[in-house]
């Protein structure tokens, strides 16, 4: 872990965004090293997956397909995070056009569930559960839509991998059997679940062998069949029957109709980066927002782990998460003023409320001007310099419980985060897409590729996007020591649920930061909270802006990889 007390800034040299690690530095970081290599790299948040995304590469395959046949492999090896029958984002640097390209395949509400089901159960929120917060998984035809696009091997090669895994079993890695472990005794009593995703009853143990025979046979269907045959033909009339049978609203129509969106990634200058995010209905634009008040600030000077900076970057979070619960929202139901929100205009406007000498207890979010016009993350790059950036996830760890007979999976439950107010942006209707946690992130230098990231963790994904940004140009940090540096993460925000901030919410430290520097947060207002596990899972891929050379990094605070070759 990093010892704030060691860090000398100071010695700090070369530019920050040159390469990944050509420079000497003062750090003394606890950290693994960088991962090199020339033709191909991949990191994932777990090993198998990862050298099955370098299988892919090195059979020919390129930067998307690797994608795609380690997020499959993912949905077995880390159910607690993803899987088949959740949504996806995805970022592609597309080398031949020199291009960036967002792909949002987050699915809609089922349109026979009205808001008037959930005024008659008398609910404030959306059950985190069960068959209501259930919506269409967007995961399948997220793949198809990628490989149509840009992928080079044919389809069906792509799940073999996963495929054979889950017919003849993976060994369970620790941190994941740990959270599998925490999941059994909520989600057992929903149907479909013990029976397919717990040994005797209870979960599986770090090293056991685990087969999911069911989800080989669903993704051989998809093999062959391609995404109609998950939202089109016999597993879509089994999710719908299951869900019918089981007090759900998802319908065969639901799932023939679903459709991903290509969306325009948008992006901020950050002192000579640029960081792309996707728009709304996920919440990247917050880190967009978070970079721009933070830019008006010599947070190299503060230090990093000073109380000064991590007062600002808490209180420029705070403004910033305001707006994501007033805005954020399926833009095919809510116009959402995107320009006005990451504008230098709007963040200089919004700077002005922050006391440097005080925490506020709450914000009201702002008045942009209107324009017209637990989770997975992985990224994998190929000799050809194309790069992907996925996020993909069930939203609570192994989703809603809901595990459709004979699948091998679980339904997401993503439709817990719909505002059940009415009027408000993110408001539940029929047929519509709920804000969105996961996100993923890519950064450019001058118009060429230069990191491919994101991180993990729900609310924190926008805070650690932005603190990554921040460790690599303002610290310069290398990739896996950004990573790997100390977090700070601040929950307690208003929410695009309806929930409201609570009286300036708790600024969560990681322990390895001066305890000194938590008792000065405290004199200026802050809470300091006492979370575990709150602080994310990194993966990163550094393309060198001169010589094309991949570094990767992998969050050692997961079971991930990163590797190349």
């Amino acid at each position: 872990m990093l010892t704030v007390s060691l860090l000398v800034f100071a010695s700090l040299v070369g530019p920050a965004v040159q390469s990944g690690g050509d420079r000497v530095t003062g750090l003394a970081l606890a950290t693994r090293s960088e991962v090199i290599a020339q033709h191909g790299m991949a990191a994932t948040s777990q090993p198998l997956a990862t050298q099955v995304a370098l299988d892919i590469l090195k059979r020919g395959g390129n930067a998307i397909d690797a994608a795609i046949a380690a997020n499959a492999l993912l949905g077995l090896v880390e159910p607690t995070g993803n899987g088949i029958g959740g949504d996806l984002f995805a970022i592609v640097w597309d080398a031949e056009s020199k291009q960036l390209h967002g792909l949002n395949a987050s699915g809609r509400s089922p349109r026979s569930l009205n808001a008037e089901v959930f005024e008659q159960l008398d609910l404030e929120f959306i059950p985190s559960h069960g068959p209501l917060p259930v919506t269409v998984p967007g995961c399948v035809d997220g793949w198809a839509e990628l490989h149509a696009k840009f992928g080079k091997l044919p389809w069906s090669e792509l799940f073999q991998p996963a495929i054979g895994y889950a017919r003849d079993g993976f060994p369970l890695s620790e941190l994941i059997a740990h959270y599998w472990g925490l999941s059994v005794p909520r989600l057992s009593a929903y149907p479909g679940f013990a029976e397919q995703f717990t040994v005797h009853g209870r979960a599986p143990k770090k090293g056991e062998l685990f087969r999911n025979p069911n989800l080989a046979k669903t993704l051989e269907k998809i093999a062959k069949g391609g995404r109609d045959a998950f939202y089109k033909g016999e597993l879509a009339h089994s999710i719908a029957d299951f869900m019918q049978a089981n007090g759900g609203y998802l319908t065969f129509e639901d799932l023939a109709e679903h459709r991903s969106e290509w969306v325009e990634p948008v992006s901020t200058n950050y002192r000579g980066v640029d960081l792309w995010e996707l728009p709304p209905n996920g919440q990247g634009i917050a880190a967009l927002q978070i970079l721009n008040l933070l830019e008006g600030y010599d947070l190299r000077a503060m230090g990093f782990g000073s109380a000064d900076y991590l007062h600002v970057f808490t209180e420029a979070k705070k403004l910033a998460f305001e707006d994501r619960a007033r805005f954020y929202a399926d833009p095919d139901f809510a116009k959402i003023p995107i320009a006005g929100l990451i504008s230098k205009e709007y963040a200089n406007e919004r700077r002005k409320l922050i006391d440097m000498k005080r925490a506020a207890k709450s914000f009201d979010p702002g008045n942009p001007a209107l324009e017209n016009g637990d989770t997975i993350y992985l990224t994998t790059a190929d000799s050809d310099g194309n790069m992907v950036s996925l996020i993909q996830s069930n939203y609570r760890g192994m989703g809603s419980g809901m595990a459709p007979h004979g699948l091998g999976f679980i339904l997401q439950d993503r439709g817990e985060l719909f505002d059940l107010t009415p009027g408000r942006a993110n408001s539940y209707a029929p047929g519509k897409r709920p804000f969105h946690t996961i996100i993923p992130a890519f950064a450019t230098v001058d118009g060429k590729p230069w990191i491919s990231f994101g991180v993990m963790g729900g609310a924190t994904q926008p805070q650690m996007h932005a603190q990554i940004i921040i460790n690599l140009v303002d610290f310069e940090m290398n990739l896996q020591e950004a990573g790997d540096a100390a977090r700070l993460v601040h929950t307690g925000s208003s929410q695009p649920t309806g929930e409201r901030m609570s009286e300036g919410g708790l600024v969560n430290l990681e322990s390895a930061l001066d305890e000194s520097v938590a008792a000065e947060l405290v004199k200026r207002g802050h809470v300091i909270g006492t979370a575990v596990g709150l602080f994310g899972g990194y993966q990163a891929i550094l393309r060198d802006l001169e010589t094309g050379v991949y570094f990767g990094a992998s969050e050692s605070r997961k079971d991930g990889q990163a590797a190349g070759y």
